[in-house]
Protein backbone atom coordinates (compact mmCIF):
# COMPACT_ATOMS: atom_id res chain seq x y z
CA UNK A 1 0.00 0.00 0.00
CA UNK A 2 1.46 3.62 -0.94
CA UNK A 3 2.81 5.40 2.26
CA UNK A 4 0.10 8.29 1.19
CA UNK A 5 -2.55 5.78 0.89
CA UNK A 6 -2.00 4.54 4.33
CA UNK A 7 -1.89 8.33 5.83
CA UNK A 8 -5.63 9.14 4.08
CA UNK A 9 -6.75 5.56 5.30
CA UNK A 10 -5.86 6.34 8.76
CA UNK A 11 -6.68 10.35 9.14
CA UNK A 12 -10.25 9.18 7.54
CA UNK A 13 -10.31 6.06 10.35
CA UNK A 14 -9.54 8.92 12.99
CA UNK A 15 -12.16 11.47 11.55
CA UNK A 16 -14.52 9.39 11.06
CA UNK A 17 -14.41 7.86 14.78
CA UNK A 18 -14.42 11.33 15.96
CA UNK A 19 -17.26 12.12 14.31
CA UNK A 20 -19.51 9.12 15.82
CA UNK A 21 -17.87 9.52 19.32
CA UNK A 22 -19.10 12.94 19.19
CA UNK A 23 -22.39 11.94 18.39
CA UNK A 24 -22.76 9.25 20.79
CA UNK A 25 -21.80 11.90 23.25
CA UNK A 26 -24.12 14.25 22.02
CA UNK A 27 -27.17 11.83 21.95
CA UNK A 28 -25.95 10.62 25.49
CA UNK A 29 -25.66 13.77 27.28
CA UNK A 30 -28.54 15.09 26.07
CA UNK A 31 -31.22 12.19 26.83
CA UNK A 32 -29.39 11.72 30.35
CA UNK A 33 -30.97 15.79 30.70
CA UNK A 34 -33.83 15.16 28.99
CA UNK A 35 -36.21 15.06 31.99
CA UNK A 36 -34.89 18.29 33.94
CA UNK A 37 -35.07 21.80 32.57
CA UNK A 38 -31.76 23.96 33.49
CA UNK A 39 -32.04 26.02 36.33
CA UNK A 40 -31.75 29.02 34.55
CA UNK A 41 -35.09 28.29 32.47
CA UNK A 42 -36.66 26.78 34.15
CA UNK A 43 -39.67 29.67 34.71
CA UNK A 44 -39.26 29.97 30.65
CA UNK A 45 -39.21 27.19 29.15
CA UNK A 46 -41.72 23.72 29.97
CA UNK A 47 -40.44 20.35 30.46
CA UNK A 48 -42.79 19.26 27.34
CA UNK A 49 -40.99 22.04 25.25
CA UNK A 50 -37.11 20.60 26.80
CA UNK A 51 -38.27 17.14 26.10
CA UNK A 52 -39.48 18.26 22.34
CA UNK A 53 -36.30 19.90 22.12
CA UNK A 54 -34.11 17.10 22.98
CA UNK A 55 -35.77 14.48 20.78
CA UNK A 56 -35.44 16.87 17.90
CA UNK A 57 -31.81 17.32 18.03
CA UNK A 58 -31.36 13.62 18.87
CA UNK A 59 -33.09 12.88 15.20
CA UNK A 60 -30.89 15.27 13.53
CA UNK A 61 -27.81 13.71 15.52
CA UNK A 62 -28.76 10.37 14.37
CA UNK A 63 -29.38 11.47 10.55
CA UNK A 64 -26.23 13.24 11.06
CA UNK A 65 -24.80 9.77 12.02
CA UNK A 66 -25.80 8.40 8.75
CA UNK A 67 -24.94 11.25 6.34
CA UNK A 68 -21.24 10.85 7.73
CA UNK A 69 -21.29 7.12 6.87
CA UNK A 70 -22.58 8.00 3.60
CA UNK A 71 -19.82 11.02 3.20
CA UNK A 72 -17.57 7.93 4.00
CA UNK A 73 -18.54 5.72 1.44
CA UNK A 74 -19.15 8.11 -0.88
CA UNK A 75 -15.74 9.42 -0.93
CA UNK A 76 -13.84 5.85 -1.08
CA UNK A 77 -16.01 4.87 -3.92
CA UNK A 78 -14.44 8.63 -5.60
CA UNK A 79 -10.81 7.56 -4.80
CA UNK A 80 -9.71 4.62 -4.18
CA UNK A 81 -12.45 2.64 -5.22
CA UNK A 82 -11.62 4.08 -8.74
CA UNK A 83 -14.74 6.34 -9.55
CA UNK A 84 -13.34 9.46 -9.85
CA UNK A 85 -10.61 7.10 -12.34
CA UNK A 86 -13.66 5.85 -14.63
CA UNK A 87 -15.21 9.28 -14.60
CA UNK A 88 -11.76 10.80 -16.08
CA UNK A 89 -11.68 7.90 -18.58
CA UNK A 90 -14.89 8.18 -19.24
CA UNK A 91 -14.94 11.89 -20.51
CA UNK A 92 -11.33 11.22 -21.87
CA UNK A 93 -13.20 9.06 -24.10
CA UNK A 94 -15.87 11.74 -24.90
CA UNK A 95 -14.47 14.91 -24.85
CA UNK A 96 -10.96 16.02 -26.26
CA UNK A 97 -11.15 19.71 -24.80
CA UNK A 98 -9.08 19.84 -21.72
CA UNK A 99 -11.22 22.49 -20.16
CA UNK A 100 -14.95 21.05 -20.93
CA UNK A 101 -13.61 17.62 -19.53
CA UNK A 102 -12.44 19.13 -16.39
CA UNK A 103 -15.61 20.85 -15.63
CA UNK A 104 -17.41 18.14 -16.25
CA UNK A 105 -15.55 15.27 -14.63
CA UNK A 106 -15.72 17.52 -11.41
CA UNK A 107 -19.53 18.49 -11.94
CA UNK A 108 -20.27 14.95 -12.30
CA UNK A 109 -18.87 14.13 -9.13
CA UNK A 110 -20.93 16.96 -7.68
CA UNK A 111 -24.02 15.44 -9.60
CA UNK A 112 -23.50 12.17 -8.40
CA UNK A 113 -22.60 13.15 -4.69
CA UNK A 114 -26.15 15.51 -4.51
CA UNK A 115 -28.42 12.85 -5.91
CA UNK A 116 -27.36 10.28 -3.37
CA UNK A 117 -27.23 12.72 -0.47
CA UNK A 118 -31.39 14.04 -1.61
CA UNK A 119 -33.11 11.43 0.02
CA UNK A 120 -31.33 12.43 3.81
CA UNK A 121 -32.68 16.00 2.72
CA UNK A 122 -35.63 14.82 1.60
CA UNK A 123 -36.03 12.81 5.11
CA UNK A 124 -34.64 16.14 7.06
CA UNK A 125 -37.26 18.21 5.70
CA UNK A 126 -40.49 15.87 5.35
CA UNK A 127 -40.06 13.46 8.04
CA UNK A 128 -38.41 15.04 10.33
CA UNK A 129 -38.62 18.40 10.46
CA UNK A 130 -42.43 17.53 10.04
CA UNK A 131 -42.89 15.48 12.46
CA UNK A 132 -42.03 18.23 15.12
CA UNK A 133 -44.07 21.00 13.28
CA UNK A 134 -41.21 22.84 11.45
CA UNK A 135 -41.43 22.06 7.67
CA UNK A 136 -43.59 24.54 5.55
CA UNK A 137 -42.55 23.27 2.49
CA UNK A 138 -44.43 21.25 -0.25
CA UNK A 139 -42.91 18.71 -2.14
CA UNK A 140 -43.54 21.60 -5.27
CA UNK A 141 -41.39 24.16 -3.35
CA UNK A 142 -38.20 22.02 -2.47
CA UNK A 143 -37.96 20.68 -6.45
CA UNK A 144 -38.47 24.55 -7.30
CA UNK A 145 -35.85 24.85 -4.60
CA UNK A 146 -33.20 22.42 -6.10
CA UNK A 147 -33.67 23.39 -9.30
CA UNK A 148 -33.13 26.87 -9.01
CA UNK A 149 -29.96 26.13 -7.00
CA UNK A 150 -28.75 23.97 -10.00
CA UNK A 151 -29.47 26.19 -12.49
CA UNK A 152 -27.89 29.43 -10.24
CA UNK A 153 -24.54 26.84 -9.52
CA UNK A 154 -24.13 25.99 -13.19
CA UNK A 155 -24.79 29.93 -14.33
CA UNK A 156 -22.42 31.32 -11.73
CA UNK A 157 -19.99 27.67 -11.13
CA UNK A 158 -19.45 26.79 -14.72
CA UNK A 159 -17.49 29.78 -15.70
CA UNK A 160 -15.44 30.20 -12.56
CA UNK A 161 -14.58 26.76 -12.96
CA UNK A 162 -13.76 27.33 -16.53
CA UNK A 163 -11.97 30.49 -15.38
CA UNK A 164 -9.83 28.55 -12.84
CA UNK A 165 -8.97 25.38 -14.91
CA UNK A 166 -7.83 27.50 -17.32
CA UNK A 167 -5.44 29.60 -14.94
CA UNK A 168 -3.72 26.48 -13.22
CA UNK A 169 -3.34 25.59 -16.85
CA UNK A 170 -1.90 28.44 -18.69
CA UNK A 171 -0.53 30.41 -15.44
CA UNK A 172 3.23 28.93 -15.00
CA UNK A 173 4.17 28.01 -11.65
CA UNK A 174 2.04 30.40 -9.62
CA UNK A 175 -0.94 29.62 -10.81
CA UNK A 176 -2.29 29.50 -7.43
CA UNK A 177 -1.64 33.23 -6.77
CA UNK A 178 -3.92 34.14 -9.68
CA UNK A 179 -6.92 31.90 -9.02
CA UNK A 180 -6.57 33.15 -5.14
CA UNK A 181 -7.23 36.50 -6.63
CA UNK A 182 -9.81 35.34 -9.09
CA UNK A 183 -11.63 33.41 -5.96
CA UNK A 184 -11.45 37.07 -4.23
CA UNK A 185 -13.01 38.49 -6.79
CA UNK A 186 -15.70 36.16 -6.95
CA UNK A 187 -16.75 36.07 -3.44
CA UNK A 188 -16.85 39.76 -3.43
CA UNK A 189 -18.88 39.91 -6.07
CA UNK A 190 -20.86 37.31 -4.87
CA UNK A 191 -21.25 38.84 -1.57
CA UNK A 192 -22.41 42.29 -3.09
CA UNK A 193 -25.08 40.46 -5.25
CA UNK A 194 -26.88 38.35 -2.39
CA UNK A 195 -29.33 40.88 -1.45
CA UNK A 196 -30.84 41.96 -4.49
CA UNK A 197 -30.29 39.44 -6.70
CA UNK A 198 -29.88 35.64 -5.52
CA UNK A 199 -31.48 36.06 -2.78
CA UNK A 200 -34.79 37.17 -4.38
CA UNK A 201 -34.87 34.12 -6.40
CA UNK A 202 -35.71 32.15 -3.13
CA UNK A 203 -37.75 34.55 -0.84
CA UNK A 204 -40.14 37.11 -1.04
CA UNK A 205 -38.59 40.47 0.31
CA UNK A 206 -41.29 43.04 1.29
CA UNK A 207 -40.52 46.29 3.13
CA UNK A 208 -41.26 46.44 6.53
CA UNK A 209 -44.71 47.57 7.06
CA UNK A 210 -44.73 48.20 10.89
CA UNK A 211 -43.97 52.11 11.50
CA UNK A 212 -43.28 51.76 14.96
CA UNK A 213 -41.37 49.10 14.88
CA UNK A 214 -39.28 51.17 11.75
CA UNK A 215 -38.65 54.04 13.78
CA UNK A 216 -37.40 52.68 16.81
CA UNK A 217 -34.64 50.71 14.35
CA UNK A 218 -34.07 53.51 12.38
CA UNK A 219 -32.93 55.40 15.49
CA UNK A 220 -31.03 51.99 16.51
CA UNK A 221 -29.22 52.14 12.72
CA UNK A 222 -28.39 55.95 13.64
CA UNK A 223 -27.10 55.79 16.79
CA UNK A 224 -25.12 52.82 15.45
CA UNK A 225 -23.80 54.21 12.47
CA UNK A 226 -25.20 52.00 10.15
CA UNK A 227 -26.68 52.60 6.60
CA UNK A 228 -28.73 50.23 4.98
CA UNK A 229 -31.01 50.16 1.98
CA UNK A 230 -33.85 49.31 3.46
CA UNK A 231 -35.68 47.15 6.34
CA UNK A 232 -37.07 44.32 4.74
CA UNK A 233 -39.11 40.93 6.14
CA UNK A 234 -38.61 37.78 4.31
CA UNK A 235 -41.67 34.82 3.80
CA UNK A 236 -39.07 32.21 5.57
CA UNK A 237 -42.54 30.95 7.08
CA UNK A 238 -43.40 29.37 3.45
CA UNK A 239 -40.40 26.96 4.41
CA UNK A 240 -40.39 26.59 7.41
CA UNK A 241 -41.41 27.58 11.44
CA UNK A 242 -37.82 28.62 12.55
CA UNK A 243 -37.10 32.07 12.81
CA UNK A 244 -34.03 34.39 12.44
CA UNK A 245 -32.98 37.94 11.66
CA UNK A 246 -29.97 39.12 9.78
CA UNK A 247 -27.99 41.86 7.46
CA UNK A 248 -26.06 41.17 4.66
CA UNK A 249 -24.62 42.55 1.18
CA UNK A 250 -21.48 44.98 1.37
CA UNK A 251 -21.10 48.46 1.11
CA UNK A 252 -24.56 50.42 -0.54
CA UNK A 253 -25.59 46.65 -1.22
CA UNK A 254 -26.47 46.07 2.68
CA UNK A 255 -30.04 45.16 4.10
CA UNK A 256 -31.42 44.41 7.42
CA UNK A 257 -33.96 41.65 7.18
CA UNK A 258 -36.40 40.18 9.68
CA UNK A 259 -38.01 36.83 8.96
CA UNK A 260 -41.86 36.81 9.05
CA UNK A 261 -41.57 34.34 11.58
CA UNK A 262 -39.64 36.30 13.97
CA UNK A 263 -41.19 39.34 13.79
CA UNK A 264 -44.60 37.33 14.88
CA UNK A 265 -43.38 35.96 17.94
CA UNK A 266 -41.31 38.74 19.28
CA UNK A 267 -41.97 42.06 21.06
CA UNK A 268 -40.50 45.78 20.04
CA UNK A 269 -38.05 45.39 22.73
CA UNK A 270 -36.70 41.87 21.93
CA UNK A 271 -36.66 42.56 17.75
CA UNK A 272 -34.62 45.75 19.20
CA UNK A 273 -32.15 43.82 20.87
CA UNK A 274 -31.74 40.67 18.64
CA UNK A 275 -31.20 43.66 15.64
CA UNK A 276 -28.37 45.46 18.45
CA UNK A 277 -26.37 41.65 18.34
CA UNK A 278 -26.42 41.49 14.62
CA UNK A 279 -25.39 45.69 14.56
CA UNK A 280 -22.70 44.85 16.69
CA UNK A 281 -21.29 41.98 14.25
CA UNK A 282 -21.26 44.97 12.28
CA UNK A 283 -19.85 47.31 14.12
CA UNK A 284 -17.11 45.09 15.72
CA UNK A 285 -16.28 44.69 11.72
CA UNK A 286 -16.79 40.73 12.69
CA UNK A 287 -17.64 40.09 8.72
CA UNK A 288 -14.87 41.78 7.60
CA UNK A 289 -12.92 39.79 9.72
CA UNK A 290 -14.32 36.55 8.60
CA UNK A 291 -13.92 37.37 4.93
CA UNK A 292 -9.87 38.39 5.56
CA UNK A 293 -9.96 35.20 7.55
CA UNK A 294 -11.50 32.66 4.73
CA UNK A 295 -9.25 34.91 1.94
CA UNK A 296 -5.98 33.57 4.34
CA UNK A 297 -7.00 30.12 4.67
CA UNK A 298 -7.91 30.20 0.61
CA UNK A 299 -4.33 31.28 -0.18
CA UNK A 300 -2.53 29.10 1.78
CA UNK A 301 -4.98 25.77 0.88
CA UNK A 302 -4.30 26.83 -3.17
CA UNK A 303 -0.29 27.31 -1.98
CA UNK A 304 -0.23 23.96 -0.83
CA UNK A 305 -2.69 22.53 -3.81
CA UNK A 306 0.04 24.23 -5.88
CA UNK A 307 2.59 21.90 -4.47
CA UNK A 308 0.68 19.00 -4.50
CA UNK A 309 -0.53 19.22 -7.80
CA UNK A 310 2.95 18.07 -9.69
CA UNK A 311 3.53 15.31 -6.72
CA UNK A 312 2.66 11.83 -8.27
CA UNK A 313 2.31 10.09 -4.98
CA UNK A 314 -1.09 12.64 -4.43
CA UNK A 315 -2.84 10.95 -7.58
CA UNK A 316 -1.64 7.66 -6.79
CA UNK A 317 -2.27 7.36 -3.27
CA UNK A 318 -5.70 8.23 -3.78
CA UNK A 319 -6.58 5.97 -6.42
CA UNK A 320 -6.48 8.55 -9.41
CA UNK A 321 -3.45 7.83 -12.49
CA UNK A 322 -5.11 10.82 -14.49
CA UNK A 323 -2.86 13.80 -13.73
CA UNK A 324 -4.42 17.20 -14.36
CA UNK A 325 -5.59 20.39 -12.94
CA UNK A 326 -9.38 18.90 -12.95
CA UNK A 327 -8.22 15.47 -10.82
CA UNK A 328 -6.01 17.51 -8.47
CA UNK A 329 -8.19 20.22 -7.56
CA UNK A 330 -10.93 17.46 -7.39
CA UNK A 331 -9.05 15.50 -5.05
CA UNK A 332 -8.11 18.09 -3.47
CA UNK A 333 -11.85 19.51 -2.77
CA UNK A 334 -12.75 15.94 -1.58
CA UNK A 335 -9.96 14.69 0.50
CA UNK A 336 -8.93 18.01 2.76
CA UNK A 337 -11.73 17.75 4.70
CA UNK A 338 -10.18 14.53 6.20
CA UNK A 339 -7.35 16.41 7.70
CA UNK A 340 -9.06 19.50 8.30
CA UNK A 341 -11.74 18.27 11.01
CA UNK A 342 -9.27 18.72 14.04
CA UNK A 343 -8.99 22.29 13.06
CA UNK A 344 -12.75 22.61 13.98
CA UNK A 345 -13.12 23.47 17.65
CA UNK A 346 -10.20 26.47 16.46
CA UNK A 347 -12.80 27.77 13.91
CA UNK A 348 -15.87 27.64 16.68
CA UNK A 349 -13.75 29.28 19.59
CA UNK A 350 -13.27 32.03 16.98
CA UNK A 351 -16.84 32.88 16.00
CA UNK A 352 -17.98 32.43 19.54
CA UNK A 353 -15.59 35.53 20.74
CA UNK A 354 -17.73 37.36 18.06
CA UNK A 355 -21.16 35.96 19.40
CA UNK A 356 -19.91 36.96 22.83
CA UNK A 357 -18.74 40.63 20.97
CA UNK A 358 -22.16 41.06 19.76
CA UNK A 359 -24.06 40.00 22.58
CA UNK A 360 -21.87 42.54 24.99
CA UNK A 361 -22.66 45.19 22.16
CA UNK A 362 -26.66 44.61 22.06
CA UNK A 363 -26.89 44.78 25.90
CA UNK A 364 -24.75 48.36 25.80
CA UNK A 365 -27.19 49.90 23.05
CA UNK A 366 -30.47 47.94 23.53
CA UNK A 367 -31.45 46.29 26.49
CA UNK A 368 -29.53 42.93 27.65
CA UNK A 369 -32.86 41.54 29.76
CA UNK A 370 -34.69 41.98 26.22
CA UNK A 371 -32.03 40.04 24.69
CA UNK A 372 -32.26 37.27 26.48
CA UNK A 373 -35.86 37.06 26.36
CA UNK A 374 -35.82 37.05 22.90
CA UNK A 375 -32.89 34.13 23.11
CA UNK A 376 -35.03 31.83 25.67
CA UNK A 377 -37.91 32.26 23.11
CA UNK A 378 -35.95 31.40 19.91
CA UNK A 379 -34.43 28.27 21.48
CA UNK A 380 -37.69 27.23 22.56
CA UNK A 381 -39.53 28.23 19.45
CA UNK A 382 -36.77 26.61 17.52
CA UNK A 383 -36.80 23.51 19.90
CA UNK A 384 -32.46 24.19 19.78
CA UNK A 385 -31.64 21.96 23.35
CA UNK A 386 -30.35 23.61 26.18
CA UNK A 387 -28.15 20.77 26.97
CA UNK A 388 -25.67 20.00 24.69
CA UNK A 389 -22.57 17.85 24.90
CA UNK A 390 -20.00 20.18 25.94
CA UNK A 391 -17.09 18.51 23.23
CA UNK A 392 -19.97 18.43 20.63
CA UNK A 393 -20.59 21.86 21.05
CA UNK A 394 -17.17 22.80 20.69
CA UNK A 395 -16.62 21.12 17.62
CA UNK A 396 -19.46 22.18 16.00
CA UNK A 397 -21.08 24.53 16.93
CA UNK A 398 -20.77 28.56 16.10
CA UNK A 399 -22.63 29.84 18.58
CA UNK A 400 -22.41 29.49 22.51
CA UNK A 401 -24.68 26.96 24.42
CA UNK A 402 -27.69 28.80 25.54
CA UNK A 403 -26.64 29.04 29.16
CA UNK A 404 -23.57 30.50 28.41
CA UNK A 405 -24.94 32.81 26.61
CA UNK A 406 -27.47 34.40 29.05
CA UNK A 407 -24.92 33.91 31.89
CA UNK A 408 -22.86 36.47 30.18
CA UNK A 409 -25.72 38.55 29.64
CA UNK A 410 -26.42 38.19 33.26
CA UNK A 411 -22.64 39.23 34.13
CA UNK A 412 -22.71 42.02 31.65
CA UNK A 413 -25.94 43.54 33.22
CA UNK A 414 -24.92 43.38 36.62
CA UNK A 415 -21.57 44.84 35.90
CA UNK A 416 -23.57 47.83 34.00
Amino acid sequence: MPVFTLIFVLALLLTTTTRLWLAQRHLHHIQLNRNAVPQDFADRISLESHHKAADYTCSKTRLGIFHSLLDVALLLAFTLGGGIQALADFWQNMLGDDLWRGVLLIASVLVISSLLEMPLSLYRTFVIDARFGFNKMTFGLFLADMLKQALLLSVLGIPLLLGVLWLMAQMGEYWWLYVWLAWMGFNLLILTLYPTVIAPLFNKFTPLEDQVLASRIEALLQKCGFKSQGLFVMDGSKRSSHGNAYFSGLGSSKRIVFFDTLLSRLNHDEIEAVLAHELGHFKHRHVIKRIVSMFILSLAGLGLLGWLMPQEWFYHGLGVMTRGADTALLLFMLVSPVFTFLFHPLASLYSRKHEFEADRYAADNASGEALIQALVKLYNDNAATLTPDPLHSVFYDSHPPASQRVAHLRKLMAHN
